[in-house]
């Protein structure tokens, strides 16, 4: 009777160790508080209650053309379209875990012609199914299963972050060609004008005002141009055939809008539609942690450890496994009987791992640590994503602040180049004076274009680093 009460006993022990392996996961990693940082830039606060993230892409670039090229891009890009067969890969490998609770079903035809000592051969035969069937008894199957979901989470999460940093890349490029258009008719300008700088320079040299080194300076900084001309258009085809590989096109000309035609948030017409202080919110640091793919892949990332943990802690229970025979046989125990009969055999069995060589134990403490060590990537990943949406707002800023001081240098420069030009047909300025105008207007106009580029570039970052993108 003691003997009976100490094995119930031992057996509800068990049952309730079992129950703690069924818990689900719950993130408990503490973050830190102002994940933004103290400095943000004064064009906005993370006070903000809604964030630009929580804009579809099609909201964010409103430019058709770009709309377009972003489409074809999800719909062709290579890296996407395989993170989109890891998660095909995923959803089957969770639906083989689901299929883990149900018993397994097998024929087992076998046949044999066996003689001895040249004595007449004999035939036997088993034609038999064999069910068997693992309970789930301290949880080693739903912690696999629930280990298959946050992995299949994982494709998810990895699909939506390649989604929103190829719409990064698209935008960017795009933009990027714009500028370049730009900066090429910027160059195309200047060179007509200098051409005919050049021209008048000669003339004034055949009228003896000038000496042959103005001619040949001007003839020099108009070769200038157009050798950065030359580059430009290289360039132009460099980036255009970058942008084909994320489209997974042949090489062709990127059609796109003029500059300052393009998205109301990221125009080059007007910075005030750029950096658009009701547009450039940022929201709470909360929100960060909702739309960030890769936050929410560091997360999955614990759950699958937390429920590996699980699993090689249920290594240690008994292992109970139920199986069942039906067929037909004429082999009866060493009896060959022609027809065969009838066999029918259920067996039950137990295993419970007693030694192990160390295995088990290395198991959960290998668990442990991946957890533990996750857990610290998923803290460092939130920091990451704080540190990236600081840069974007400071970036944001400081190419606001520059744009108003770019604009009214190309202003002020234009009118002393021109002033410059009057004196020295007039004989009151020399040739040298000319060129350090006409070059540093060119410098400030390229200046000007490029730092509207910084500030689209930055605004996209911003978008991104908030969890824009996925939708």
């Amino acid at each position: 009777m003691k003997t009976k009460n100490i094995l119930v006993a031992a057996t509800v022990c068990l049952l309730f160790t079992g129950c703690s392996l069924y818990n689900k996961y719950e993130k408990t990693v503490e973050t830190p508080d102002n994940i933004f940082g103290s400095n943000l830039p004064k064009t906005v606060s993370d006070g903000d209650t809604v964030s630009i993230a929580q804009m579809s892409w099609r909201e964010f670039f409103t430019d058709p053309i770009l709309q377009s090229l972003i489409e074809q891009a999800l719909e062709n890009n290579t890296d996407l379209n395989t993170a989109r067969i890891n998660i095909k890969k995923s959803e089957e490998a969770l639906k083989a875990a689901k299929l883990a609770y149900l018993p397994s079903l097998s024929l087992s035809p076998q046949g044999a012609i066996t003689s001895f000592d040249r004595a007449k051969a004999t035939k036997t035969y088993n034609l038999q199914m064999v069910l068997s069937w693992e309970p789930d008894i301290f949880g080693r199957i739903t912690s696999k299963k629930r280990a298959a979901k946050a992995v299949l989470m994982q494709s998810r999460m990895a699909e939506e972050a390649t989604r929103s940093n190829l719409i990064s890349c698209v935008a960017q490029q795009y933009f990027y060609l714009q500028l370049l258009d730009r900066q090429l008719e910027i160059l195309t300008m200047t060179d007509s004008l200098w051409h005919a700088s050049l021209e008048m320079e000669k003339a004034l040299f055949d009228n003896g005002q000038v000496y042959s080194t103005a001619v040949n300076q001007q003839e020099s900084s108009w070769l200038e141009v157009k050798t950065q001309i030359v580059d430009f258009r290289l360039l132009i085809q460099e980036i255009e055939d970058e942008m084909c590989s994320l489209l997974c096109i042949t090489p062709q000309h990127i059609r796109r809008s003029k500059w300052q035609v393009t998205s109301k948030y990221h125009t080059a017409a007007n910075s005030n539609s750029l950096f658009d202080k009701q547009f450039l919110r940022i929201g709470i640091p909360a929100q960060i942690l909702e739309y960030r793919p890769d936050i929410k892949l560091a997360n999955y990332y614990m759950e699958e450890a937390f429920y590996n943990t699980q699993s090689a802690r249920a290594a240690f229970f008994p292992n109970l496994s139920l199986s069942g025979i039906i067929g037909w046989t004429n082999n009866g125990g060493g009896i060959v009987t022609n027809p065969g009969a009838l066999l029918l055999q259920a067996i039950g069995s137990l295993s419970q791992p007693i030694f192990a060589r160390g295995q088990l134990k290395a198991g959960l403490k290998t668990a442990k640590l991946t957890e533990q060590n996750l857990q610290k990537k998923y803290v460092q990943t939130v920091i990451d994503a704080g540190k990236e949406v600081n840069m974007a707002m400071a970036q944001c800023q400081a190419a606001l602040d520059k744009q108003g001081h770019y604009h009214r240098q190309v202003q002020v420069l234009r009118e002393a180049f021109t002033d410059t030009r009057f004196l020295m047909e007039s004989g009151e300025a020399n040739y040298l004076e000319v060129l350090t105008a006409q070059e540093k207007l060119l410098s400030a106009q390229l200046n000007e274009a490029e730092n509207i580029y910084d500030g689209a570039e930055a605004v996209i970052a911003l978008y991104i680093a908030l969890g824009g993108g996925t939708r």
